[in-house]
């Protein structure tokens, strides 16, 4: 998720330049990887719209299928095959995921499982490969791809591939909210194109915040913003409806999750989150206490015999 988000302008390649703190949280989808002669990828748990989908389109599923045709062209390629036999791999996989994340909801679920797939294989597969080059495949993923590869908080720039890993702040908690219905399937292509010049930024904002983070300093309200939360009632008016409604419920500000519609409120250490949990959903919002994820954690992935 995002901590704050400025877009700074347009780039002559067509992209948006980007200026953005990066947090990953405890929140997420679970991701089981089973050696196979073949690829195959089976959806549970929130999958919504993905279900219907062939599993060519998934990005978990496109994630496997790039790591191995790179594998199998590259120099490393008998290297590599020698090292999965000598394991019993035949170099496939059986990618069972469980989706818990909300579809098209702004929290990077679709990349996230991309970087654990990308992760996992080359713990399965056993592949001789470095973390820039597994970087590099992630990037032509999802642009916030390789930051799931790493975890914990980044301050990302140019179109958000450009990171620098942030020291670990304390432990927060917060409340993450979204509508049931997922968002339309080029809702952040319709946020950028609702952006104007008045809402670009010179990204100092995120950079102060970036450079307060610490050991002991909390996130706060003000430290937070989104560039995306100006646009949202002209792009999608339930979500704006729904983001306004949970301003007025008197727990605080809620903040835009990325492109949205997911909303998120910080939580004060002492505050009790069953009131705003059960407040949201009298709003029809499905919503879950959460916390922020440090790196050693969001990085962690368990072989079992």
């Amino acid at each position: 998720m995002n901590w704050s988000l400025e877009v700074l302008g347009r780039r002559p390649d067509g992209y948006h330049e980007v200026c953005t703190v990066l947090q990953t949280i405890e929140l997420s989808d679970w991701v089981t990887l089973t050696p196979a002669d073949d690829l195959s990828l089976t959806l549970s748990g929130e999958a919504g719209p993905l279900a219907g989908e062939p599993a060519e389109t998934n990005l978990a599923f496109r994630a496997a299928a790039r790591l191995r045709r790179e594998t199998s062209s590259s120099p490393v390629e008998t290297l590599s095959r020698m090292l999965r036999e000598r394991a019993g791999r035949a170099g496939g996989a059986r990618i069972a995921l469980e989706k818990r994340v909300p579809v098209a909801a702004g929290l990077g679920g679709g990349s996230s499982d991309a970087a654990a797939v990308l992760r996992g294989l080359g713990v399965l597969w056993r592949l001789p490969i470095s973390d820039s080059d597994l970087s590099a495949l992630a990037a032509e993923l999802g642009v916030d791809a390789p930051f799931f590869l790493r975890g914990g908080a980044s301050l990302a720039s140019g179109r958000g591939d450009l990171l620098v890993p942030l020291p670990e702040g304390p432990r927060q908690r917060l409340v993450l909210a979204w509508p049931e219905r997922a968002g339309p399937a080029d809702k952040t292509a319709r946020m950028y194109s609702a952006l104007r010049p008045q809402h670009h930024t010179d990204g100092s904002r995120t950079r102060r915040l970036a450079a307060r983070r610490g050991a002991s300093r909390p996130v706060t309200d003000d430290d937070l913003s989104n560039v995306f939360e100006e646009v949202l009632p002209h792009v999608d008016a339930t979500a704006a409806r729904a983001f306004e409604e949970a301003g007025a419920l008197g727990f605080g500000r809620p903040h835009l999750a990325g492109s949205g519609p997911a909303l998120f409120f910080l939580l004060a250490p002492e505050q009790q989150a069953e009131p705003l949990l059960q407040a949201l959903g009298r709003l029809d919002l499905r919503a879950v206490e959460t916390r922020t994820l440090p790196a050693v954690e969001a990085l962690a992935c368990r072989e079992e015999p």
